[in-house]
């Protein structure tokens, strides 16, 4: 039988300060702190003989970063999770603030975005994405990290020892699936992208690293689905397959033709 508590979900104030109208948000910071930090990534990366961008460049493919996250993001919460809701309510589609991302649908965002990026600057789109899927881990830790605050994207119903009761899901403990994911589509993918950087020549393979993080991305996030609540308006689609699951296959299959197509090239 399922125990009623656990462990004490770690309430937290998703509000960090609030002067009057102006609030700021754990959840805004972890965009931040990840974009930030992914940048400072990727200044490192060309701080070489040869960098791919220069300076201003790199200044630039934040703003791109944040329209294409941003855009990409809520456009696939709407079509991927609520499409007849917002069908219905189409003036609710840019409001963000009242909460709706998705993770394939900002990395559709950022894949465009840095597509035309990199026409504008005459950049090898390659080897900018091999640079990018290095630094995106850096995001996607943080942004994990917000959910748990958040008491969002919850687990399923467990009697784990480490299983909460949070403030949302009901009276009964849960998987902390959004630590999960931060430890495996974040921390476990930076360290194996950061090896294969330091101990193989991936870098010099165009592709290579970007396929690595599709494919790393999409195991992590398929298998965590195994425990993470199904979203309430769709829940299970077919055979126990939730959408996050879904929506990793094409992610696998693209990343597994990148490496393969990358043994071939050498940047």
């Amino acid at each position: 039988m399922l125990s009623l508590s656990l462990l004490t979900y770690p309430t937290i104030d998703p509000v960090l300060i609030q002067i009057g109208p102006v609030a700021i948000r754990w959840y805004a910071l972890a965009y931040i702190a990840g974009i930030l930090l992914g940048a400072h990534l990727l200044k490192r990366f060309n701080r070489v003989a040869s960098p791919l961008m220069n300076p201003k460049q790199l200044e630039d493919l934040i703003v791109w970063a944040v329209v294409g996250i941003i855009v990409g993001g809520r456009l696939g919460y709407v079509l991927f999770y609520k499409p007849d809701y917002y069908l219905q309510n189409l003036a609710e589609i840019p409001m963000i603030w009242h909460g709706g991302m998705a993770f394939h649908g900002g990395l559709i965002g950022v894949i465009g975005a840095f597509y035309f990026f990199a026409k504008r600057h005459s950049i090898d789109y390659l080897r900018l994405m091999d640079q990018v899927a290095c630094a995106a881990p850096i995001g996607l830790f943080f942004g994990r990290l917000a959910n748990f605050i958040n008491g969002e994207l919850y687990g399923r119903a467990s009697d784990a020892p480490w299983a909460m009761v949070f403030p949302h899901g009901g009276p009964f403990a849960r998987h902390p699936s959004q630590l999960y994911q931060a430890a495996l589509e974040g921390g476990l993918l930076f360290c194996v992208l950061m090896l294969l950087l330091k101990f193989t020549k991936a870098y010099y393979k165009r592709g290579c690293l970007a396929g690595v993080f599709l494919i790393g991305y999409g195991c992590a996030r398929a298998f965590v689905e195994l425990f993470r609540e199904p979203d309430a308006q769709l829940g299970f689609l077919f055979a126990h397959i939730t959408m996050g699951q879904l929506l990793c296959i094409p992610m696998i299959l693209v990343g597994l033709v990148l490496v393969q197509q990358s043994r071939k090239t050498a940047a």
